[in-house]
């Protein structure tokens, strides 16, 4: 990485959220004159912050301090097309988000993973792997903790497994993963980036600073992924579930194989595999092709893999009451993960639906509520679009909330089924975030797992 230098320069972060408040810290230890800013007018860990040397500026981005800076650090949550950042660059400014300011203080390797779908999994799932073979091999990012947390701790053996978004990635320069995977690629976040092509852009950055000694780990089952990786300079380790495929790591008669022109190296069984869902199975084959890049030994995936039972929020299965499975993906926060999602099961089926809508065709999912006679129960702002969407196709139901939904889908395959919480839109109009929105989910199964257990005592 480029020699980066901040002591004694101005450093503006904008964004109190988790990332900014690890940047600021990081800065304010390499000798910076930091200010963080933020719309709040409070913020957690502000105490801490003033103590560590960092001024605080709440309440709204003043555009003269943001132009009076020598750098900019923006967390992902803030979008840099608001015209303050535009002004700053106007003025000569540096605008970097928080991956990119870490990045350039690791003294270990990169492993950059990005996606709509899956990311969370595969960049855990992939680091509990390489941690198993005795590397140092933290996980961060996106899915916490901040990269700028980990500068401190990292050598040069380290290697670093981050979860990148397009929001991440949107700000990154110099950014060089050794191995950089792009699971899928769907629409996503139209809410805030302009258009999907503006989304695909983001994401393609993962690879822009690869040579041809790095690695790209690409979805050989979506096109999309195939004809964006092209465009770099590394190589290519592939991963399909179809062995027809000629990926590198794919499935053969029920196994998890290597493909190389040695032949074929078995990893795992895939009856071994505890998570839900062709999908996941796909994450599992990313995080494999990984781990066979940086050497780990096959029986060493397999014994992780085995014990893996997969991420709170992400097809996790809460409870069985009464023949009814309740699995909480509340991650499912765009349309293709939530059609990914229905299309998991087969029988009769419930999903809870709704929330702030990001963008997207909720027409794709409706093929696959309609084939399962599903009944979609609707909360949250996007309730007419689910009815304008699927109206005519499966019932869809009303819910006034969390607990009202979690009973209606209950009623709606009583006996036999299963309710999966796949909102396909963000969490904001109701909950704090995806995981308040998953917790209460659980919570309301637990409330129902009571008044079930209550009733059939009685």
């Amino acid at each position: 990485m480029t020699a980066f230098d901040v002591s004694g320069r101005r450093v503006v972060v904008v964004g109190g959220a988790g990332s900014g408040v690890a940047a600021a810290h990081l800065l304010a230890r390499r000798g910076a004159r930091v200010v963080l800013t933020d719309l709040r007018q409070a913020i957690d860990g502000a105490d801490g912050l003033r103590a560590a040397g960092v001024a605080l500026a709440l309440g709204g981005n003043p555009p003269e301090l943001l132009r009076d800076a020598e750098l900019i650090v923006v967390s992902p949550g803030v979008s840099v097309a608001q015209p303050v950042f535009a002004a700053a660059r106007a003025a000569g400014v540096t605008v970097i988000g928080e991956i990119e300011l870490a990045s350039r203080w690791l003294r270990g390797r990169v492993v950059a993973i990005t996606g709509t779908k899956g990311k969370s999994t595969t960049t855990s799932l992939a680091a509990r792997i390489l941690s198993a073979a005795g590397l140092h091999a933290p996980a961060g990012g996106n899915l916490g903790p901040a990269l700028s947390g980990q500068v401190d701790s990292s050598t040069p053996e380290s290697i670093h497994v981050v979860e990148v978004s397009s929001f991440q990635l949107e700000t990154t320069v110099e950014f060089h993963p050794w191995i950089a995977a792009l699971l899928n690629l769907s629409p996503d976040h139209l809410d805030r980036h302009a258009s999907v092509e503006e989304y695909s852009a983001a994401k393609a950055r993962v690879f822009v600073n690869q040579t041809e000694h790095d690695w790209a780990v690409v979805n050989a089952d979506d096109p999309v992924t195939l004809d964006i990786a092209k465009r770099g300079r590394a190589r290519q380790a592939r991963f399909s579930l179809d062995p027809r495929s000629g990926a590198r790591v794919t499935v053969v008669d029920g196994w998890i194989v290597e493909r190389s022109a040695d032949g074929e190296v078995p990893i795992m069984r895939v009856a071994d595999v505890r998570l839900i869902g062709p999908h996941l199975l796909a994450d599992v084959l990313a995080a494999a092709t990984i781990a066979r890049i940086a050497g780990v030994d096959a029986p060493v995936i397999a014994e992780t893999v085995a014990a893996f039972t997969g991420l709170e929020h992400a097809m996790e299965l809460v409870d069985t009451i009464q023949g009814v499975r309740f699995v909480n993906d509340s991650k499912a926060t765009n349309v293709e993960s939530a059609r990914q999602s229905v299309e998991t099961f087969t029988g009769r089926l419930a999903v809870v639906m709704g929330g702030r809508f990001k963008g997207g065709d909720l027409g794709l999912v409706r093929e696959g509520l309609a084939a399962r006679g599903a009944t979609v129960v609707a909360i949250g702002e996007a309730t007419p679009l689910l009815h304008g969407a699927f109206d005519g196709a499966v019932t869809v139901v009303d819910a006034v909330s969390m607990g009202d939904a979690v009973r209606k889908g209950f009623e709606a395959v009583r006996g036999g089924g299963a309710v999966v919480l796949a909102p396909a839109c963000a969490s904001f109009d109701m909950f704090e975030n995806y995981a308040a929105r998953g917790r209460a989910f659980k919570a309301e199964v637990a409330r129902l797992r009571a008044e079930v257990d209550a009733a059939e005592r009685r």
